[in-house]
């Protein structure tokens, strides 16, 4: 595997010890410098979200503390340290629960907290798809070969925002905070996505290089931790599988409505949602719509479960000034 990791490039356990285990060196100086990152990185992430910034989310990605617990599960599983793994879990939960409890808090002082669960903040990550845990397979590669290779150290700020930890959690902290569970759990089913790859991946590299090797540890010593970490991709990815597939029958669905709509001069489709066994279509027309019935049964023919339609007639027309 010197493709993935040069002899001459490649950072040697002990230095790898060093920067991921929170035991090991300066301890003190670590763990400081962790949780006040981690705050500001909460404070800059959920204001981006609440102000509907993604220049200032972007900034709180870059701030990324989390990344090193996670990749010192990954290690501590390669290289057969149970306590490495236990210690990093912990520490990965307890910043899971402050970034939280820090956008619940700031969704308490909100005048009106409704308003920002609609924001594209919130709605670009609480419906997480399959193509996001592709990503986050795609980028926790990235991010072991950058951290195990001396060379490679640039890249990290763009792996940061790549892989993005912090902002799900903040916006699970502040859906919470605003009464909406729903929302806080397909954020947080993104955050555990980006995690579960990024310890798979780290694993699957640090083992391919040599560390486990050199710290003298078999694979009957990771096989059990190889099940859990399966286990919990199926998890997270089954909810994610159904969010892709109702996206596509949802644009499905958009589209034989504008087949529906084709006699009426003006008339627009601006959303469809799709919930379990019913499909909401929200409608821009100017004049009254044909009868429902024809756009059931084409749906029916669309989608496997025939959900029921709703439809939601705003009566008017958009026009552009040019």
């Amino acid at each position: 595997m010197d493709l993935l990791a040069p002899r001459s490039q490649r950072r040697t356990l002990d230095e790898l010890h060093d920067r991921l285990d929170f035991t090991v060196g300066d301890t003190r100086s670590k763990r400081s410098a962790f949780w006040i990152m981690l705050t500001l990185s909460s404070v800059i992430a959920i204001s981006g979200v609440i102000g509907d910034s993604t220049a200032t989310v972007i900034g709180a990605m870059i701030v990324a503390p989390l990344s090193v617990p996670i990749l010192g599960v990954a290690l501590g599983i390669a290289t057969g340290r149970a306590t490495l793994v236990g210690r990093s879990l912990l520490l990965v939960a307890m910043g899971v629960l402050l970034v939280i409890v820090v956008g619940y808090l700031f969704a308490q002082v909100l005048p009106n907290p409704t308003n920002v669960l609609s924001n594209s903040q919130v709605l670009g990550r609480t419906s997480p798809k399959l193509m996001d845990l592709t990503a986050a397979l795609a980028t926790g590669l990235v991010g072991v070969i950058a951290m195990i290779r001396r060379d490679v150290g640039d890249v990290l700020p763009g792996v940061a925002i790549a892989i993005s930890l912090v902002p799900p959690l903040a916006v699970v902290g502040v859906c919470l905070g605003s009464h909406a569970p729903s929302l806080a759990l397909g954020a947080f089913i993104l955050f555990a996505s980006n995690m579960i790859a990024m310890i798979i991946t780290a694993t699957v590299v640090l083992v391919a290089t040599g560390y486990a090797h050199e710290a003298g540890v078999g694979e009957a010593r990771r096989g059990h931790a190889y099940a859990v970490l399966a286990a919990a991709l199926a998890l997270v990815a089954v909810p994610m599988v159904v969010n892709s597939l109702s996206s596509l029958w949802a644009d499905r669905i958009a589209n034989a409505t504008r087949e529906w709509l084709t006699d009426i001069p003006g008339a627009q489709v601006t959303e469809v949602t799709l919930h379990s066994d019913t499909a909401t279509v929200n409608v821009l027309a100017p004049t009254d719509l044909p009868a429902v019935e024809q756009l059931q049964r084409k749906v029916d023919d669309i989608v496997p479960w025939n959900p029921r339609v709703v439809i939601v007639h705003t009566v008017g027309s958009r026009t552009e000034n040019r």
